[in-house]
C-alpha cells in the first residue's frame, strides 16, 4: 500500500479507500488532467505501472464526448483568433510577437505545445514552445515557393517532425527577428513558455489547449477531405479507401508516422500474387463469356441465353473481386508508413465517420473493430447521417 498512489480526479468528496490496518497510501491525488486512476512502480525494472477505467465506460465516453464538444465550440472562435493573433505578429512587444507566431504554428502545423515529455524519456524531444534555433532554417525561396520554413526536430515518442512549409512573410519576417543575434542550442521563442501559451490560450477560450486545436483541425481536416474524396456511385471497397485517404491526410497533419511493417514486403508479395491470380481467372471468364455468345447465336435457345447470363454474372464477380484486390494493394501501399490509428482514436470526432458509413450505407465494422464501437457507442447511437462538426 505504500507503494500506491490513488486519483481520484474532480472528487474531492470522494471517501478515500482504507488502506490496509497499519498501512497507508502513498499519495492520494485529485488530479484531472490524467486518465489513471491508481499507480504504483513495480519492483523488477522500476517501470510505472497504472490502472485506468475501460475505454468503454460510461465515465469515459463522456470525457471523450466533452473533448469533441470543446473542439466544436473551438469552431465558432477560431476565425476571431487567427484574426487576432495575425494582429499580434505586429505587436511592439516581442512576447506578444513571439506568442503570436507559435500559435500560428500551432493552428497550422498541429504542433504539441512541447511540455508532453513522457516520464523518464530522456531523448531531445521538443514541441513548439521549446523549438531551438537549430531545429528551423529560412529559405527566402524554395521549390518555387516564397518564404519557406524548413523544420527538423524530434517529436514526442523520438517521431521525427521534417516538412517545408510556406508562411506568410510577417511570420517569416519575425522568425528573422527572432533568430538575429543567436547560436543554435538557443531558444527560437526565448520570451515564451508553455505556461505564458496555455494561459493566453485559456483567456481566448475556456478550455483551449493545444490538444484541443489539434483536435479541432484533424477533425476539420476529415470532414473537408470525407466531402471532397467520396463519390456515392462507388462500391464499399472504393469508399473504404477514400476514408482512409481522408484519415490520412489527417495522420500526415499530425506528424503520425511510423516504420514499414517488416513483414510489408512479404505481404505486398502475397497480395500481388493473388492479383496476378485473379487476372487469369477473370481472362478465363472472359473467354467462357465470349465462347457462350458465339454458341447462343447458333443455337438460339433459352439453354444457351441462360448460360450467357450466368457466365456474364460470372465475369462481374471476378471483376468485382480483382477490383477489392487492387484498392487493397493501393491502400498498403499508401498507408505503410502512416499511423492512421493514432488520429482516429485520439483525435477525430467518431460522429463524423458514423455519419459517413450512415450516409454511404458503409457498415461501421468496416471502420471501427469491436473495440473501437464500444469505446465510441456513444458516438454509434447519437450520429444521424447529417451529423456536422
Amino acid at each position: 500500500p505504500g507503494h500506491i498512489a490513488e486519483n481520484l480526479k474532480n472528487h474531492w468528496d470522494s471517501k478515500v479507500p482504507p488502506p490496509p490496518s497499519g498501512h497507508k497510501w502513498k499519495e492520494i491525488r485529485h488530479d484531472s488532467k490524467v486518465t489513471w486512476l491508481v499507480s504504483w512502480t513495480e519492483n523488477i525494472q522500476g517501470s510505472i505501472k497504472y490502472i485506468m477505467l475501460n475505454p468503454s465506460s460510461r465515465i469515459k465516453g463522456e470525457k471523450d464526448w466533452q473533448k469533441y464538444e470543446t473542439a466544436r465550440r473551438l469552431k465558432k472562435c477560431v476565425d476571431r483568433i487567427r484574426n487576432q493573433y495575425r494582429e499580434d505578429w505586429k505587436s511592439k512587444e516581442m512576447k506578444v510577437r513571439q506568442r503570436a507566431v507559435a500559435l500560428y504554428f500551432i493552428d497550422k502545423l498541429a504542433l504539441r505545445a512541447g511540455n508532453e515529455k513522457e516520464e523518464g524519456e530522456t531523448a531531445d524531444t521538443v514541441g513548439c514552445c521549446s523549438l531551438r534555433v537549430e531545429h528551423i532554417n529560412l529559405h527566402p525561396e524554395l521549390d518555387g515557393q516564397e518564404y519557406v520554413v524548413e523544420f527538423d526536430f524530434l517529436g514526442k515518442d523520438s517521431i521525427r517532425y521534417y516538412n517545408k512549409v510556406p508562411v506568410e512573410k510577417r511570420v517569416f519576417k519575425n522568425l528573422q527577428l527572432f533568430m538575429e543575434n543567436k547560436q543554435p542550442e538557443d531558444d527560437l521563442f526565448d520570451r515564451l513558455n508553455t505556461s505564458i501559451l496555455n494561459k493566453h490560450l485559456q483567456d481566448l477560450m475556456e478550455g483551449l489547449t493545444a490538444k484541443v486545436f489539434r483536435t479541432y483541425n484533424a477533425s476539420i481536416t476529415l470532414q473537408q477531405q470525407l466531402k471532397e474524396l467520396t463519390t456515392p456511385d462507388d462500391n464499399i471497397p472504393a469508399k473504404i479507401l477514400s476514408y482512409n485517404r481522408a484519415n490520412r491526410a489527417v495522420a500526415i497533419l499530425c506528424n503520425h508516422q511510423r516504420a514499414p511493417p517488416k513483414t510489408f514486403e512479404k505481404s505486398m508479395m502475397n497480395l500481388q500474387t493473388k492479383i496476378d491470380a485473379k487476372k487469369e481467372q477473370l481472362a478465363d471468364a472472359k473467354r467462357e463469356l465470349k465462347s457462350a455468345k458465339a454458341d447462343a447465336k447458333i443455337r438460339r435457345d433459352e439453354k444457351s441465353k441462360k448460360t450467357v447470363e450466368t457466365k456474364k454474372k460470372a465475369v462481374q464477380r471476378v471483376e468485382e473481386q480483382l477490383m477489392k484486390l487492387e484498392v487493397q494493394a493501393t491502400d498498403r501501399e499508401e498507408n505503410k508508413q502512416i499511423a492512421l490509428g493514432t488520429s482516429k482514436l485520439n483525435y477525430l470526432d467518431p460522429r463524423i465517420s458514423v455519419a459517413w458509413c450512415k450516409k454511404f450505407g458503409i457498415p461501421i465494422e468496416k471502420i471501427y473493430n469491436k473495440t473501437q464501437r464500444e469505446k465510441f457507442a456513444w458516438a454509434i447511437d447519437m450520429a444521424d447521417e447529417d451529423y456536422e462538426f
